[in-house]
């Protein structure tokens, strides 16, 4: 993992999000999206949800992460609702099931601990773990993850850029999709850095087309173009 770089586009707040990152180790109504959802664990009134392949996230009773919200937890038991759907889960199952179906373009992410939002969504089909980050001008990825989409960054756009390790070649290409908990948006801007990065960013260019609300550690995203 590389420690020195900064973002091609991004502001001081993006830069410093990499730095804490680095040490501490396009809208269609009605779109669905799948979800794969699974159990990893159980902790009181917590479910430890792994979205779409992503990490374990604590997820409190009542609360909704990436259009999946925990309903209830009984004994080893975890009921959770998706798209509307009320699914049990286990230890260790999975169940998949249809999340942002019911038209209203809305996105309801949890703060962890320190603040921070995550989310699993996919770009071009392909899953991808974000952080959102309003300082950010636009999504930007590492090569890692622009190599797992499948993007040509020869069709990109390529400039020069100053880094904390001095000057380095990026590629601007804009994405078909971005799926985030059901809601797509097409043709969204994306940066592509020199050097892979800890996780991808959710910045401007997604963030911009819609309204964002704050509301203690939940933040609402909906749809505005």
């Amino acid at each position: 993992m590389a420690t020195g770089f900064m973002a091609a586009g991004l502001s001081g707040t993006a830069k410093r999000h990499f730095t804490l990152l680095a040490l501490c180790a396009l809208v269609l109504p009605g779109t669905t999206t799948a979800q794969d959802v699974g159990l990893a664990g159980i902790m009181g009134s917590k479910a430890m949800l792994m979205i779409n392949g992503g990490e374990p996230q604590s997820v409190p009773v009542g609360k909704t992460l990436d259009g999946v919200k925990v309903l209830s937890i009984q004994d080893d038991q975890v009921m959770v609702e998706i798209g509307g759907k009320k699914r049990p889960l286990r230890v260790g199952q999975h169940a998949v099931g249809v999340s942002g179906g019911d038209g209203s373009d809305k996105i309801v992410l949890t703060a962890n601990v320190q603040g921070h939002f995550f989310t699993t969504g996919t770009v071009n089909g392909t899953s991808v773990r974000f952080m959102v980050d309003t300082g950010a001008t636009s999504i930007a990825l590492g090569p890692n993850d622009a190599r797992r989409i499948g993007l040509d960054l020869r069709q990109g756009q390529r400039g020069m850029t100053s880094t904390a390790n001095g000057t380095v070649v990026v590629t601007r290409i804009p994405l078909d999709t971005v799926t985030i908990a059901g809601v797509t948006l097409h043709n969204v801007e994306a940066v592509v850095l020199p050097t892979d990065m800890p996780i991808a960013l959710l910045g401007m260019s997604f963030l911009n087309r819609m309204e964002m609300q704050r509301d203690g550690s939940t933040m609402t995203l909906k749809r505005r173009f």
